[in-house]
């Protein structure tokens, strides 16, 4: 079966599915590569190290989707007056961040096409699909890259400094999420010397902040605030108005606040609130790493970097995309991991008994088979 690798559309996304190094192992296990003219060009990898790797380069993004396995690090978009969609043929398989709970629609367009559709962001979180989980590899990268960039905006340093000046004292930075983003932010800004604090809505990540030297900010509630994944669950009102009075001191002490709350599916919760940002110090940094899903921050801008209330807030939606070359290495093995794991010498079999092609199978032979995708569309 033939792979190819198209150029990503979307501004500002410098990753690239696949690259040179995982491209000569599944050349090995019987697949053919086509990758279009300059896909990894902005990820730092260059045409000739993918025909040196084995993989042919094509001029087209049209004989790029012309392979029988399409991978995408973005859901299909339009370019150029054309939509990827419509360049893909019937019966080819997509391997992509597809969000179809976000963007049901765009899955629905893959259905009436013919497209099957694997998300890589509904990979189950089981052991045995560890080294397919693309959300956690892009999410380590981008709690990593979160706190570079507040930093960067920060006036302040982070460490503790005694100098013959006087002392600097730390940076105070409170995490919102203790998913894998947020312990990455937690880990990298203590390296920097910051004094950390963590919220989060399921106790259980409690001692795993306290492990990586982080304070755990704690509301008392009974409620399950974790589904069967792992993944938070959408708070109730009664908790989100306990959150936000506890968070207040917090967040308003903080020289950084980093958001990282998701919920899959839903409009991303509100826990910085306009009152928050202007009872902030000033010269306070926000970073907003849910603004494409609604943002956590109330006044958080897509993709902007703005000054409200003498506060930076920083709303990048893709900061796995400030780090392409090593975003797009780990991406490219989940994908490697995926592929050898659905495939025999070289052909992908889709066996809907298999917990890992059930749960992230979301279109099938022309019809949407994810059950939560399928409520969205109704």
């Amino acid at each position: 079966m033939v792979i190819g690798v198209p150029r990503e559309v979307l501004p500002g996304e410098n990753r690239v599915a696949l690259v040179p190094d995982v491209a000569s192992k599944l050349i090995k296990k019987g697949f053919e590569i086509i990758v279009q003219k300059n896909a990894g060009f902005n990820a730092n990898f260059t045409d000739e190290a993918y025909t040196a790797a084995g993989a042919k380069i094509v001029e087209t993004a049209e004989e790029a989707f012309s392979a029988d396995i399409i991978l995408k690090v973005q859901r299909p978009l339009e370019f150029e007056g054309k939509k990827e969609i419509d360049l893909i043929k019937k019966g080819s398989l997509l391997v992509t961040f597809m969000y179809s709970l976000n963007y049901p629609e765009v899955a629905k367009e893959c259905a009436d096409k013919g497209i099957d559709v694997i998300a890589m962001e509904a990979i189950p979180r089981t052991t045995l699909a560890q080294k397919m989980d693309a959300l956690s590899s892009q999410a380590n990268i981008a709690g990593y890259k979160s706190v570079l960039v507040t930093a960067n905006e920060l006036g302040k340093i982070f460490p503790l400094m005694m100098t013959a000046a006087g002392t600097i004292q730390p940076a105070k930075v409170v995490i919102m999420g203790a998913g894998v983003a947020g312990l990455q932010a937690l880990g990298t800004a203590k390296r920097l010397g910051a004094i950390v604090e963590v919220s989060d809505i399921r106790p259980a990540v409690k001692e795993e902040v306290q492990s990586l030297g982080g304070r755990f900010i704690e509301v008392d509630t009974d409620e399950d605030m974790q589904d069967e994944g792992g993944y938070a669950k959408e708070a109730s009102e009664e908790f989100l108005m306990k959150q936000k009075e506890l968070l207040f001191k917090h967040i308003t002490g903080a020289d950084i606040v980093i958001t990282t709350a998701l919920v899959p599916g839903r409009k991303a919760p509100i826990l910085v609130t306009e009152d928050m940002v202007k009872n902030m110090r000033p010269g306070s940094v926000i970073l907003d790493m849910a603004v494409e899903f609604g943002g956590n921050c109330e006044i958080s801008e897509l993709n902007k970097t703005v000054k409200k209330y003498n506060v930076t807030i920083v709303g990048e939606s893709n900061l796995p995309s400030l780090v392409p070359t090593n975003s797009s290495e780990v991406y490219s093995k989940n994908l490697l991991a995926l592929l050898d794991h659905i495939s025999t010498d070289g052909k992908v079999e889709l066996n809907m008994e298999d917990e890992i092609v059930k749960g992230s199978l979301i279109t099938k032979d022309g019809e949407v088979i994810n059950e939560r995708t399928k409520e969205k569309l109704l």
